[in-house]
């Protein structure tokens, strides 16, 4: 089987939506399935506004059409909301060729934390998209139960996974600093709600891993917070294992690779009770949700480093790969029906 992804999102980009489709991909290798992808590279693009690395493909409807038709995929998932995916779902609607799609963002919640833009405008426009399909994936139940209440359809799960031999509690330390070390990995942006973590008082050390708009308006604000930067994969596990708890302060995250690598390091996790950690975390066993933040971060502390580890071993790629081809499998099923 074939099957061709079109995302408006991929590198340079480094998100959680290229890192699952790059480890889906290898994973799907395994199934006798392999992947194509239609990005915006070899295109001319335009930065989105407010958010300028996140290049936008400038194209036609007729070229995304014709692309979609040389590629001569068995299935077209289609990962993203953007120019790509409009374009590749209109094409499919066209030609009543059944595509599944994928939920990655809550984009409703990102752009009006930019922009005066009511949620509602957005939702009803996502709500379409993903309605048109065979099939909308979803990471998590409660995004599930959030996005039927709002009238979407046909959601299927599909979950993510974790390497748990590269993230293992067992790397060697590469944090030096006072402890307690309270550690966040991700983008540097607005949406990922960094001060809610760094407005804390938390006894002593706050990190912070990546990059990204807001880094130095962060760093100058708050001279006592660390700063790493970007760090390469090879470089995070240590910095995961070497935290003695990883604090999730994004409210609008749809899952959160990070906690579950996190996890896997053997690293505790405090996040607010929302979509990804109430699922992931909710139990209190693997880490703590509380929506106040410091009362999370202080109470994981306390949480066994072992079943944090435990808990990241449901994860694997394996697992995400099956759910996957069984959402494809289904739509391919409505093939014929739809021909005729």
């Amino acid at each position: 089987m074939r099957i061709l992804m079109v995302t408006d999102a991929w590198r340079p980009q480094i998100n959680g939506v290229v890192h699952t489709l790059e480890r889906l991909s290898q994973t799907l290798l395994g199934f006798g399935v392999e992947t194509d992808f239609l990005t915006p590279a070899g295109f001319r693009t335009l930065p989105l506004p407010t958010y300028p690395d996140i290049r936008l493909a400038l194209t036609t409807p007729r070229n995304v059409a014709r692309l979609v038709e040389d590629r001569r995929a068995d299935h077209v998932h289609i990962v993203t909301e953007g120019p790509l995916g409009i374009m590749a779902r209109r094409h499919c609607l066209a030609t009543g060729r059944p595509f599944t799609t994928s939920y990655h963002t809550r984009f409703p919640e990102y752009l009006s934390a930019r922009l005066p833009v009511p949620e509602d405008w957005a939702y009803r426009f996502l709500r379409g998209f993903h309605n048109s399909g065979a099939g909308c994936l979803v990471a998590t139940q409660s995004l599930a139960d959030d996005l039927a209440a709002r009238g979407f359809t046909k959601l299927r799960p599909w979950t993510r996974g974790v390497d748990t031999e590269h993230f293992r509690p067992d790397r060697p330390s590469g944090l030096d600093l006072p402890r307690p070390i309270f550690l966040c990995v991700g983008r540097v942006a607005v949406e990922k709600n960094l001060p809610a973590f760094l407005d804390l008082d938390l006894p002593g050390s706050k990190v912070v891993v990546g990059e990204g708009p807001e880094l130095a308006r962060l760093r100058e604000k708050y001279p006592r917070a660390h700063f790493l930067g970007r760090r390469s994969n090879e470089e995070l596990p240590s910095l995961y294992a070497a935290a003695d708890v990883f604090v999730f302060p994004s409210r609008t995250d749809t899952f959160g690779n990070v906690i579950i690598e996190a996890l896997a390091s053997g690293t505790p996790v405090a996040a607010f009770p929302v979509t990804g950690p109430i699922d992931i975390i909710g139990d209190g066993v693997a880490g703590a949700v509380s929506q106040d933040l410091r009362e999370a971060a202080l109470a994981a502390l306390a949480i066994d480093r072992a079943e944090a580890r435990k808990r990241a071993l449901r994860y694997s790629w394996n697992a995400c790969a099956e759910m996957f081809l069984d959402a494809v499998n289904t739509a391919l099923a409505t093939r014929p029906k739809l021909a005729a």
